[in-house]
């Protein structure tokens, strides 16, 4: 089972305990990305002078924001992993596909071979007859 670990970390210049499955840097990377967040809202004209719950809610809608856009990427990266892996599918399907036509021409030359050494022979033998 895993263990829950906390973290002591500063968030908007407050001291805040984390607590959560995931390591103590995962959490310290998360007051990081949110202190970044806070960082780059303050640096916004008149953002300062906004009420503690706009602030809240304006942050808040740029982490949903930030959310959604890398949801949308990841969702790009899958589909373009689905294609890929039904484009290697389909090469390995025509892989298997050439190999089967190399193996049956080889048994067609083999016999086309044979038939030849066949035919050679039988002239040899006409020609022996016809002295």
């Amino acid at each position: 089972m895993a263990v829950k670990n906390t973290a002591q970390v500063v968030i908007g210049g407050k001291i805040i305990t984390l607590g959560g499955y995931e390591s103590e840097e995962y959490l310290q990377k998360v007051a990081n990305y949110m202190n970044n967040m806070i960082n780059e809202l303050s640096g916004l004209p008149g953002y300062n002078r906004q009420p503690m719950e706009t602030k809240h809610m304006l942050l808040s809608l740029n982490i949903t924001d930030d959310y959604f856009k890398a949801k949308k990427q990841a969702e790009a990266f899958e589909q373009d992993l689905r294609q890929k892996d039904q484009e290697m599918y389909d090469l390995k399907h025509e892989l298997i596909n050439l190999r089967m036509q190399i193996e049956e021409a080889k048994k067609n030359e083999q016999s086309a071979v044979e038939q030849k050494n066949l035919l050679e022979g039988k002239i040899r033998e006409l020609e022996k007859k016809q002295k």
